[in-house]
């Protein structure tokens, strides 16, 4: 559960292991974490782990899109 402060420079997560929580935090010097967009009334962000990966090596996320994967369906 990521939480951005206002300036958008810094981030914390929490992050559930199994027996207990760890809080990670990044403070960015310069420039500003690009954040999705949120929906009114929301206070939170659901992100795969894929995509935490890009919001912290500075990659916009709505500039981005999942490559559709062909699998082979179970029998």
């Amino acid at each position: 559960m990521p939480n951005v402060a206002r300036c958008r420079s810094r981030i914390k997560v929490l992050f559930w292991d199994g027996s207990g929580l760890w809080l990670c935090v990044k403070r960015l010097e310069k420039g500003r974490f690009s954040w999705p967009a949120v929906e009114e009334g929301m206070a939170r962000v659901n992100l795969r782990a894929e995509e935490l990966t890009l919001l912290l090596g500075g990659i916009e996320l709505e500039r981005t899109r999942a490559k559709e994967w062909w699998r082979r369906e179970g029998k």
